[in-house]
């Protein structure tokens, strides 16, 4: 990015008052919206930005060339963040930058951390069983094996319609997800049988898994909190995670 980029900011956020840093972040939610990014990565890359916000503003030195990179540092020797953080935070301001200030992002300036790949956490088909069984409530227990055996993620199950459940196809359909595509998964004969059970219990109306609150899908923490409590009834102690049970999905398909 060039000085008169760094030099546009510093004014920005060093002199302007709070009100001119919510306008800025009004189009910065306008231009994330534009290009379609959905409401989990427009939170995070807000919370980027806002961080980033702070630590300028409390900075002492007015030296332009270096401030970015020493932010993005800060992130990995002080806060010990992990590299897919910070390369989260830079995807984020380089947004900011581009959107917003209309300035081009120099590449040569800021380098993106090497990315560490680690083997996913895979269950066994026995400790599967063991986890779902493992729940009394059927509600809990249909959305555990709709994340195991269609190898949805979180935020795919809890936003399932009844109408999403295609049993003359034995299919899943998954609309808007991960990168706003629908998509299909398998249906299994277990979790057909399951989910009728379900509905003829439950009766849900907008939402296949409606939450506490009127008109709105359980949520994502919800589901996150069922699975820990079942990985603990279950005496599962890997270090495995509600993710876990997509991973586990596709590497018993292979096998």
């Amino acid at each position: 990015m060039g000085r008169k980029g760094d030099s546009q900011f510093n004014d920005k956020i060093q002199s302007e008052s709070t009100l001119e840093q919510q306008r800025l972040i009004r189009q910065y939610v306008d231009a994330m919206k534009m290009r379609g990014y959905s409401r989990k990565t427009q939170k995070a890359y807000l919370g980027h930005i806002r961080r980033w916000f702070s630590w300028r503003c409390d900075r002492q030195s007015t030296q332009e060339d270096d401030e970015v990179k020493h932010f993005f540092l800060q992130l990995i020797d002080e806060r010990k963040c992990s590299h897919s953080y910070v390369n989260q935070a830079i995807s984020a301001l380089r947004l900011f930058w581009e959107e917003v200030l209309d300035e081009r992002w120099s590449l040569q300036k800021i380098r993106r951390p090497k990315k560490i790949t680690r083997l996913p956490q895979v269950l066994s088909e026995e400790e599967v069983a063991a986890l779902i069984n493992s729940l009394t409530n059927l509600k809990h227990r249909s959305i555990m094996m709709l994340l195991y055996s269609a190898g949805l993620r979180v935020g795919e199950v809890v936003r399932l319609k009844a109408q999403d459940i295609d049993s003359s196809r034995m299919l899943v359909l998954i609309r808007s997800g991960k990168g706003a595509k629908d998509r299909v998964s398998l249906l299994s004969d277990v979790a057909l049988v399951m989910l009728r059970d379900y509905y003829r219990m439950y009766r849900p109306q907008k939402w296949l898994f409606p939450g506490a609150k009127a008109g709105r899908h359980i949520t994502e923490r919800t589901v996150q909190k069922v699975f820990v409590q079942a990985k603990n009834r279950a005496s599962i102690h890997k270090a495995a995670t509600v993710h876990s049970l997509r991973h586990s999905f596709a590497t018993h398909l292979l096998e």
